[in-house]
């Protein structure tokens, strides 16, 4: 089965495309179960996400589509959050999706917030220790998996988007963290949106996979498209890199229970 987990609409306000040009987009390369996990609503960076007051929009999109497609497609209602203590929104949290994708997209500057995988924000890699990034980093991403509140962990080492690398054994410092995601039963997406960027590579590493694999974590696969060219992207390599590593079958949801498919 290929399913597809991670994708956006233009309600995140950086994608583009319809939600019926994505589906057909899906159809047209033979996924079986799409998710959209748009960006889901928060009192910070509105730039970047849906207002909550469109997230009944964003909603009947889905279920309208569900319906339209629903003998060619499986679609499935999810929302990607951003983990950021004391902005999450208990409507997001509770309500009554598929799944929910726990991400990290900003870490504490002093007093300050940082979108580390902004262009906009670059300069603050020259500003401080590198492997102190990471670690604050993979920290966020142990608190994330802590609370219990996510169904699958977003793009596991985003912070390597623009090559900034550690000195010390990523495995190392990712060790806490995978263990905490192994605890709250969370799955770990293989996404291929790092082939599109100054890393080109997937997330996670290979190294990181394989050490999620000796856990026992569970894997699944989006390709977090922000627009229909990008929908499937690079599943092939994907998929090709978790039966390197010895996985056979990955996880879909349906009202935030896991289902074990094979691909």
């Amino acid at each position: 089965m290929r399913i597809d987990l991670h994708n956006h609409t233009i309600l995140c306000n950086h994608a583009t495309g319809s939600v019926d040009e994505y589906i057909q987009k899906a159809i047209e390369l033979g996924i079986d179960q799409y998710g959209f996990s748009d960006h889901a609503p928060m009192n910070y960076d509105p730039k970047y996400r849906m207002d909550i007051s469109q997230r009944q929009v964003y909603e009947n999109w889905v279920f309208e589509a569900r319906e339209k497609y629903k003998d060619k497609i499986k679609i499935l209602l999810a929302y990607e959050v951003d983990y950021l203590d004391g902005y999450l929104l208990d409507e997001i949290l509770n309500a009554k999706v598929d799944y929910l994708i726990g991400s990290v997209h900003f870490l504490k500057n002093k007093s300050d917030m940082w979108g580390f995988d902004n262009p906009e924000f670059i300069g603050i890699y020259q500003s401080k220790d590198i492997d102190t990034i990471w670690i604050e980093y993979f920290d966020a991403i142990k608190s994330m998996a802590k609370t219990g509140l996510f169904d699958i962990v977003g793009h596991l080492d985003l912070i390597k988007v623009f090559k900034f690398l550690p000195k010390k054994d990523v495995r190392l410092i990712a060790k806490d963290a995978l263990l905490e995601i192994k605890k709250s039963n969370m799955v770990l997406e293989i996404n291929p949106a790092g082939l599109r960027k100054p890393i080109n590579e997937t997330y996670p590493s290979k190294l990181l996979l394989e050490q999620a694999y000796e856990l026992g974590i569970k894997i699944t696969f989006g390709s977090d498209a922000h627009s229909v060219d990008q929908v499937g992207f690079k599943y092939e390599e994907a998929t090709s890199l978790a039966k390197e590593i010895g996985y056979t079958n990955c996880v879909t949801f349906e009202s935030r229970d896991k289902v074990i498919v094979s691909f």
